[in-house]
Formats: structure tokens, sequence, C-alpha cells
């Protein structure tokens, strides 16, 4: 009982805030593995039909507490320097459920294998469903709170640029775009912009590192991000077998939270991850947040972009 009446005063809260204010974009911890929910133009990835996913549980133990399901899968056409790719993002909260299916397209431009630079527009719906018969109230009298229930649908789209070179990754983006000057309401997804830039080694043999600092705005709210992982790898010298053995990270939000992450290479071509989120912020849920990811890839043929031996076995990275 204790937990239940902890969980309906969080959710009024959150009712009583949200109709002061838009409803946010989806928090994840594993962004930094794959960028294309926040920016479109990062689906642009050659070599490989790709397929990320993630499940986002927060506050672990509580009934009701904060849950997302995330998925991206895309493929880079190259003779069309085009990637194509769909996204699909459900959030259920409380009363509150939330759909948001995308279809996504970019363009990249290349350099070779100096440089790329790719433009990114995902297009599609956001549905926000609320079902306030649900609440477990002891006191159903209570006026603070409301149980309201309604559907909406409504279009989306994001925008993204992204410039990629040997070290460097630079983006921008901006998300929810039909929100842009819309007025501030329960069932609304606000716009939000993006920017981050990412430091990358891949020189040595041992171990890749990538450095990242990523900025988000939201209306009067700014948040900074920064974030460290080391990927150490098994020296092979070619593609065949995993290179990449498992990855650690760490990740710092000016919001008062901090992110542990692990990854591994099952195999050359599937990834899992997990991470852990805590809030160090005073009356904020100590049961931590928990993040499993899974990355899967398959070799195309008219995705690569890198010439073709003879004998696969000899490519090289």
């Amino acid at each position: 009982m204790r937990y239940k009446s902890l969980l309906l005063l969080l959710i009024v809260n959150f009712w009583n805030v949200y109709c002061a204010f838009a409803q946010a974009d989806i928090s994840m911890a594993t962004h930094w593995y794959n960028r294309s929910n926040y920016n479109p133009a990062s689906i642009a990835r050659t070599e490989y039909i790709y397929y990320f996913s993630n499940i986002r549980q927060q506050w672990l133990g509580l009934e009701g507490a904060p849950s997302v399901l995330n998925i991206q899968a895309s493929e880079y056409i190259h003779h069309l320097k085009s990637a194509f790719g769909i996204s699909l993002v459900g959030e259920k909260i409380g009363v509150s459920t939330a759909y948001n299916p995308m279809l996504t397209y970019a363009y990249r431009i290349s350099g070779e294998r100096d440089w790329s630079l790719s433009m990114g527009l995902s297009g599609g719906v956001f549905v926000r469903t609320l079902n306030g018969a649900l609440f477990e109230a002891e006191n159903i009298t209570d006026p603070a709170i409301s149980y309201e229930t309604g559907k909406r649908i409504s279009p989306d789209a994001n925008l993204g640029f992204e410039f990629q070179s040997n070290h460097f990754i630079l983006s921008l983006s901006s998300t929810h775009l039909f929100s842009i000057n819309q007025s501030n309401q329960l069932y609304l997804n606000s716009n939000h912009r993006y920017g981050s830039v990412i430091y990358k080694n891949d020189n040595s043999e041992l171990m890749n590192y990538h450095l990242g600092m990523q900025v988000v705005n939201r209306g009067n709210l700014t948040i900074l991000e920064g974030n460290v992982s080391v990927r150490f790898k098994r020296p092979t010298g070619l593609v065949k077998g995993p290179r990449e053995i498992f990855e650690l990270g760490f990740t710092y939000r000016t919001s008062h939270q901090i992110t542990g992450l692990f990854g591994m290479n099952l195999s050359p071509n599937v990834r899992i991850g997990y991470a852990i989120d805590w809030s160090y912020s005073m009356g904020y849920n100590q049961n931590g947040t928990h993040e499993l990811m899974l990355e899967f890839r398959i070799p195309s043929s008219i995705s690569s972009t890198r010439p073709q031996c003879p004998n696969l076995d000899y490519w090289y990275h």
C-alpha cells in the first residue's frame, strides 16, 4: 500500500506538471550506441542492414513506473546514397501510454573514407492515450485527481544533420517539429533541440575509446551530458572474427544523473548492452533505472561502400 500511495502521488504530480508543460522526449542511456532516435541523419550507416533495440525500466520495483521500448532498423543503399529506416517507440507510465511510429530517410554525401555529411528526415504519428479510470486512489473524491480518459493522434516529424570524419562526429537535430510554437498541453510532445560532438579514437589494436558531449534544449530547460566509452579489442587485423570484445562506459548529466554502461560482442555482428542510471537529487526514487540493448548487423552488398575482394576473408577494416 505504501508503494501504491507513493506511485499515486508521483503520477498526480506528473499529471499536474504535464497540464502546464508538454510531454518530453523519452530518456535513454544507450543513445550513445545509436543516435537515430534523436537524429534521423544518423541512420546513414553503410555496410549493413542495421537493427537496434532497447528496453528501459525506470524505478524498478514500483508498480506503474515508466517503461520504454525503442526499435530502430535501417539499410543504406550505396548507389542511391540514401538510407531508409523505420522507428517505433512505445512508452508507458502509470495511466498514460504513448506510441511513436516513424519512417526515416537520410541522404549521405561522402568524401570516400575521409568524411561524410548526411541529412535526415523522419515522419510519422504520435499517439497518446490516457486512462484515468486506472487510478487506485485511497480517497476517490480527492479533487487533485483527474479521471479523464482520452486519446489523440498527431502528425510528427524530426530533422537532423550529421558530419563524420575519421575522428569526429558532429550532430544537430530537432524533434517533434509540428509542436514548434504550439501551446503546451497534455497530449503534445514538445519540440527538442539536440547538439553533440563525439571524438573517437580507433587506432589502437587493444582498445577504442569515445568521448562525447551533448546539449539538449526544451523551452527554458537545458541539460548537458558527457560520456566516455572504452571498447576493448582482440587484435586480429581482419574483419573475420569479433575485434571488439566488450565495452565499459560512464555518463554524467547536469540533471543530477549518472549512468554506468556495459556492452559485449557476442559475435562479429551481434552486440548486447546494459545500463543503469542513478539520480542523486533529493526526493527522487533510489531504486535505479535499468536498460537492456540489442544491436544486430547483417552485411549487405548493396550497402557496402568499400571495394570487395574475391575472398571475403581478406576484407580489412
